[in-house]
């Protein structure tokens, strides 16, 4: 594992996928990041990339030629390499490789940079073309939050308010998890969203152009909680695995592919393209406390 500390945090980053393991407060002696219980999802804050969610029959198409790729992406499953690192900083990048190359037929530069100032940790996605030709990708985060968070407080304790007040609906997803072509109402111009393990029955709860780029993790029975901000992430994704004790909240650029989708890559909802030698940059931030 690779370390991250500082006075107030002690963070805890694998190889494999770029994937935190560990967001620990030292004063508070409070762990934020959910297990990884392979019981319910032994996943912890998996990276998707080069695409966000499924692609109808796990297909799409690119200049005629079909191909494969499972849902969110390899990102999370293949090595990175640390290319800069020192006591609170570290920066982790995925190339193009021959194992990609046969799902993606992109030549690209992915740098995940991982930050801690104070009691916030920041996280940095850096998405550069470096073919000849265009590159169409998505990006997303998916980090899982420990449910309950202290002694003495239950999952429904808690809640998530966002930084305003929200109208979107929700867009449903069917049983293969491609989106419905239709949201059904769900913020009713309010900025609360109360948990309970029953309101992820039906998979994720996925917006679209939230007004909000601020979302809270926090309870009337305890002070601690935790603050997540995002910017320049157009979709959010709230979901938690069937009575798991954690909830995720991820940000994405990009999308599952619709039920009505083509399987055009170039023409899938959500997707970003750079031109040969352009750079993406995205950053989500975590505050602990």
């Amino acid at each position: 594992m690779l370390p991250l500390e500082n006075k107030y945090l002690r963070v805890s980053i694998s190889t494999q996928g770029a994937e935190l393991q560990s967001i620990y407060h030292k004063e508070l002696e409070l762990e934020y990041l959910w297990s990884a219980d392979p019981n319910f999802w032994s996943k912890k804050s998996p990276v998707l990339f080069p695409i966000v969610g499924g692609l109808k029959d796990n297909t799409y198409q690119y200049n005629g030629t079909s191909y494969h790729m499972s849902r969110h992406g390899f990102a999370r499953d293949m090595e990175f390499k640390v290319v800069a690192q020192s006591n609170e900083r570290i920066s982790l990048q995925l190339k193009a490789n021959e194992a990609s190359l046969k799902q993606y037929p992109f030549l690209f530069s992915f740098t995940i940079t991982y930050s801690l100032e104070k009691n916030h940790l920041h996280c940095n996605y850096q998405i550069s073309n470096v073919d000849i030709k265009p590159m169409f990708f998505s990006v997303g985060a998916h980090p899982a939050f420990k449910l309950p968070l202290v002694e003495g407080t239950s999952f429904d304790d808690y809640y998530l308010l966002f930084e305003k007040n929200e109208t979107a609906g929700q867009w449903p997803l069917t049983p293969d998890g491609l989106i419905k072509s239709a949201p059904i109402p769900f913020f009713h111009t309010t900025n609360r969203i109360n948990l309970s393990k029953s309101l992820f029955y039906g998979d994720a709860i996925v917006f679209k152009d939230l007004q909000s780029n601020c979302i809270s993790l926090v309870t009337d029975k305890s002070k601690h909680g935790l603050k997540f901000n995002y910017h320049d992430f157009p979709f959010m994704g709230i979901w938690s695995a069937k009575h798991a004790d954690f909830v995720c909240i991820e940000p994405w650029c990009g999308i599952a592919d619709n039920e009505n989708a083509t399987g055009d890559l170039k023409q899938k909802e959500g997707i970003n393209l750079l031109v040969p030698g352009e750079l993406m940059s995205r950053t989500w931030s975590v505050e602990l406390f």
